[in-house]
Formats: C-alpha cells, sequence, structure tokens
C-alpha cells in the first residue's frame, strides 16, 4: 500500500507542477466550464471532435493539486477515444473515487493512483470535477458544472 501512495504523491506533484494540455484550445467543438466551491477549483474543459473521435483536449483554469492533476491525466487518457468511450472511462473512474468496495480497474492505467482519494470525501469532488465538466462538454450541455 505505500508503494501505491508514493506512487500518488510522485503522479500528482508531477501532473500539478507540468499540467499535460494546459492551455485553451483554439477551435473547439466542445467547453463547460466547472466550479468547485468547496476547494475553489475552477477550470474549462475544451474539446476537438473529429469523425467522433476525441483529437485534442485541454483544460485551463486554477485548482489544487489533486484537481489539476487529476485534469491533466484525463486529458491524456481520453485522447484518440469515442465519445462513448469517453463516457465509459467517465464511469469506471468515477466508480473508482468513490465506492470503497469496487475492485481495481486495471484498464485505467495511471488513473489507479486516485483509487485513494474516495477515503476523503472532500477530496473526491477534487478529483472529479475535471471529469464532470468533460462530460458535461460531450454532451453538450452549456451549464456550468458544479460539484455542489
Amino acid at each position: 500500500m505505500s508503494d501505491l501512495r508514493e506512487l500518488y504523491q510522485e503522479v500528482i506533484l508531477d501532473h500539478n507542477r507540468s499540467p499535460r494540455n494546459f492551455g485553451p484550445l483554439e477551435g473547439a467543438d466542445l467547453h463547460a466550464d466547472g466550479h468547485n466551491p468547496l476547494c475553489g477549483d475552477k477550470l474549462r474543459v475544451a474539446v476537438k471532435v473529429d469523425a467522433g473521435i476525441v483529437s485534442d483536449i485541454r483544460f485551463e483554469g486554477s485548482g489544487c493539486a489533486i484537481s489539476k492533476a487529476s485534469a491533466s491525466l484525463m486529458t491524456e487518457g481520453i485522447k484518440g477515444k469515442t465519445l462513448d468511450d469517453v463516457r465509459t472511462l467517465f464511469d469506471r473512474f468515477h466508480r473508482l473515487v468513490t465506492d470503497r468496495t469496487a475492485p481495481p480497474d486495471d484498464n485505467l492505467g495511471k488513473l489507479r493512483v486516485f483509487a485513494g482519494v474516495r477515503d476523503y470525501p472532500a477530496r473526491v469532488k477534487c478529483a472529479i470535477l475535471a471529469w464532470h465538466t468533460l462530460l458535461a462538454a460531450v454532451d453538450d450541455n452549456q451549464d456550468p458544472v458544479s460539484t455542489e
């Protein structure tokens, strides 16, 4: 278990310091805004879709280390996926961080490091903000996403 904690800390710190796919995305087909009032996280997710496949995704905004790392890893994990695959990955990640009885999901790759977040309800909201915002973008829902 301590190996997972060390990996968690390493991955979170790395993606917080150097978030991948961070910044505006010109010509985005889909976008949504999200806010976690509890922690103060605010972000925008922008997605380019070509023939039903995510060709590019970026996020911008500010937030805690968990929020930024989750958004960064999310963007890496969904490039090249269909919109249906994105929804499936959302469900798997959501289950990982909220369901204490969920078995390990080896198909989540690096995202598995967020499994420990489920023991800290306030941190769960930080981890899922980007994902709920992504889902709103994919569903073309322009209402701002809130974790409250």
